[in-house]
């Protein structure tokens, strides 16, 4: 039986490095279509998720304080 090296860290059928799934479908254009996230990797998706957003909603707060500057700045 062959042994396919498999360089998704994250996916449940990754054993040492070797996919151990006992049927592997490849798409050319989006990779293994055999991939299977871990419940570890999708908890740490969901958390990256939520940072990011903090960072887009912190992002947002700055970007009206430097507005109000610009107003102020043109009134001066």
């Amino acid at each position: 039986m062959p042994r396919i090296r498999c360089h998704y860290n994250d996916c449940v059928f990754v054993d040492n490095g070797y996919c151990s799934a006992a049927a592997v479908e490849l798409d050319p254009e989006t990779g293994c279509a055999t991939f299977a996230p871990n419940d570890d990797a999708a908890s740490k998706d969901e958390n990256l998720e939520e940072e990011e957003q903090e960072e887009l909603e912190g992002e947002e707060i700055d970007e009206e304080e430097d507005d109000t500057w610009e107003e102020d700045k043109d009134g001066i």
